[in-house]
């Protein structure tokens, strides 16, 4: 049996015009959750990441904190990029979109992302530039088969982005696409979700836990965006 442990990048630059880079609480976030394996003598046999510069640098801090003499191979799948939020709204609401800075502006947009990606997956909608949601299930579960094929027996990480875990979980579950879509908008930054895996099948064991952040310690660092 193999072990599969999927990880959702640090906090990110949201609101910014470049969202794509960790921001000093994601790093630390990221680092942590390193500390915490070392400690409870997790170690990795390979890991996955999206292509994306926050999957990086998420493993970047994990590798930091665990501080691990061992080499591990880092495999980069494009299968496991986020989807363009701003693309998959634009699709359904052509307005311009401000970035949102008050409470009630995070509202309205993470509203607009859930009607966007459900006329995406049901087919409803082409937001521009990216795939079909067929096509984006079918990177993810690529990565999974990869994994599965190949890593038998092994403890293998994954770090990539909401949209990615969330669909392979809810793919694992065989979950409809609202269920997808709430799993999804409930996922934290630095989260765990732990897979284990036969030749044949995967199976959930944990979904978006964060057991290196327990406590009053780190309360201030619970992160969704």
């Amino acid at each position: 049996m193999g072990h599969l442990y999927l990880v959702r990048h640090g906090q990110a630059s949201f609101g910014a015009a470049d969202y794509d880079i960790l921001s000093e609480l994601g790093h630390k976030q990221a680092v942590r959750l390193g500390e915490y394996f070392r400690a409870n003598n997790h170690s990795f046999d390979a890991v996955f990441t999206g292509t994306l510069r926050r999957h990086g640098q998420t493993w970047a801090g994990i590798a930091e904190g665990l501080q691990s003499e061992r080499s591990v191979p880092v495999i980069e799948r494009s299968g496991l990029n986020e989807y363009d939020p701003a693309a998959i709204i634009k699709a359904i609401h052509p307005e311009p979109l401000v970035h949102p800075k008050t409470p009630e502006d995070i509202r309205s947009h993470f509203r607009l992302l859930r009607d966007g990606l459900a006329a995406w997956m049901k087919g409803a909608s082409a937001p521009q530039g990216m795939s079909t949601y067929p096509e984006f299930l079918a990177g993810v579960t690529a990565a999974l088969d990869e994994i599965r094929n190949e890593h038998f027996g092994k403890n293998v990480l994954i770090a990539s982005s909401g949209g990615p875990i969330s669909t392979a979980v809810g793919h694992i579950l065989g979950a409809s696409h609202e269920g997808t879509i709430d799993l999804n908008l409930r996922i934290r930054n630095s989260s765990v979700s732990e897979i284990v895996f036969t030749p044949r099948r995967h199976s959930l064991v944990t979904y978006n836990t964060l057991p290196h952040l327990d406590g009053k310690t780190y309360a201030d660092w619970v992160t969704y965006a």
